[in-house]
């Protein structure tokens, strides 16, 4: 039987190890923490089958400018910290310029509209749909000439992938929506094909249960202890060291910072992002994203979560919750939204790479080490099936989708 050592225990890494345990690999999943209990925990739960166009960073002067003065509650940055975003930023707004994007998109598309049914396997087999509400969520816009063309948008995108949308007046959501505000609405974009999960890392919980019910192992350990053997890959755990032939690197963030002892350098935009709860206002029926105030609102087990958009700052920068902030005025401008019930807002990393792409497949020069990080916002969303993908390969499956996008020596 072949042996894998699976670094990360997020949704990816948890994920992978699935993919390649039901193809007949022995698999030992290794992460510092419980399983779902960084980036996976803190998202705002949604598994995405309409997002085909991964976000790309502005290029117009007024939105670079609200950016740079601090008036935008979807971007903010801490000054001193810019240094060390820069390199990566600058290959970012490369990416984004539109020719570029668009090859970014076609290399996005195939494996986003694949995740759901990914998931469906895994949610079925873990017994977790209690979990999962498949009815969507709602994209409100409170200015006219920005719903006008956020719906131009969904009918270019129902045109070319087949996304499914509605198009609502304030009457409309306010019939959908019975505790929203509507007077602050000019209309809202309902997706119904995405699915929204009540418990984010409950689910990694229930996925990381699947995946020992079935025979396989998880274990603590420090990844940084990862080494070369004369048959494969050793990493050191709270159990005694382990060995296999063949080591995944599904750490996120914390990714490039292992691979750079190998020789590997991956650029990534690091994106902080913030979460709070509250309780005892009115119920949402969907989730909501607030567009233009950068932010999203979900019911949730622990009440209901708002979620912030990115925060350029150190990686061992204190918290600081100013977007959270700015975004709860604005919730309370919708809906009653309660009081908060977390002493601290919880904060976590999404590691984004400069072409808006996951770093997926062999690493170049050393047999039997396979990488599977980088995706963005969409981890949560893209996990099963980059994960099935990642496993096709290591397996000498033909794979579900064209791995050439993904290859880490792209450039």
């Amino acid at each position: 039987m072949r042996s894998a050592i699976v670094l990360g225990s997020g949704m990816v890494g948890v994920a992978t190890a699935l993919q390649l345990q039901r193809r007949g690999w022995s698999v030992v999943l290794v992460d510092r923490k419980e399983p779902g209990r960084e980036t996976s925990y803190g998202n705002a739960g949604f598994i995405q089958s309409e997002a085909v166009r991964p976000y790309a960073m502005p290029r117009d002067l007024a939105s670079l400018l609200r950016i740079a003065l601090g008036r935008s509650n979807d971007v903010r940055y801490r000054l001193l910290a810019l240094p060390h975003h820069l390199g990566p930023l600058l290959q970012y707004w490369r990416h984004s310029a539109p020719q570029r994007h668009e090859r970014s998109v076609a290399g996005y598309a195939p494996i986003i509209q694949r995740a759901a049914a990914e998931h469906d396997s895994f949610i079925r087999d873990s017994g977790a749909g209690n979990l999962v509400q498949r009815a969507g969520y709602h994209l409100v816009h409170r200015d006219n000439r920005a719903f006008e063309a956020a719906v131009t948008m969904a009918e270019a995108m129902r045109a070319a992938y087949g996304a499914r949308f509605r198009a609502l007046t304030p009457d409309e959501l306010a019939r959908a929506e019975p505790g929203l505000t509507v007077t602050a609405a000019a209309g809202a974009i309902h997706w119904p094909e995405t699915w929204t999960v009540s418990d984010p890392g409950g689910l990694v919980t229930a996925y990381a249960g699947l995946f020992q019910s079935l025979g396989g192992t998880l274990l603590r350990g420090d990844a940084t202890t990862l080494a070369r053997t004369a048959s494969g890959w050793s990493v050191k755990t709270a159990d005694g060291p382990i060995d296999a032939e063949a080591a995944v690197v599904a750490l996120g963030p914390w990714s490039p910072q292992l691979l750079r002892r190998f020789g590997y350098h991956f650029p990534l935009v690091r994106k902080r992002g913030y979460h709070q709860h509250y309780v005892g206002g009115a119920a949402l029926q969907l989730p909501l994203v607030d567009a233009g105030r950068g932010y999203a609102m979900a019911p949730m087990r622990q009440g209901t979560r708002i979620t912030t958009g990115a925060e350029l700052t150190g990686p061992d920068a204190p918290a600081t919750p100013v977007q959270l902030a700015r975004a709860e005025a604005a919730a309370r401008q919708l809906v009653d939204l309660g009081q908060r019930v977390d002493g601290d807002p919880w904060y976590g990393t999404r590691p984004c790479t400069p072409d808006m792409l996951p770093v997926l497949g062999r690493a170049p020069r050393h047999s039997g080490l396979w990488l599977n990080f980088g995706h963005g916002h969409q981890g949560f969303t893209l996990g099963p099936v980059t994960g099935r993908l990642l496993a096709e390969l290591m397996s000498g499956e033909s794979p579900v989708v064209d791995p050439g996008p993904y290859q880490p020596e792209r450039r």
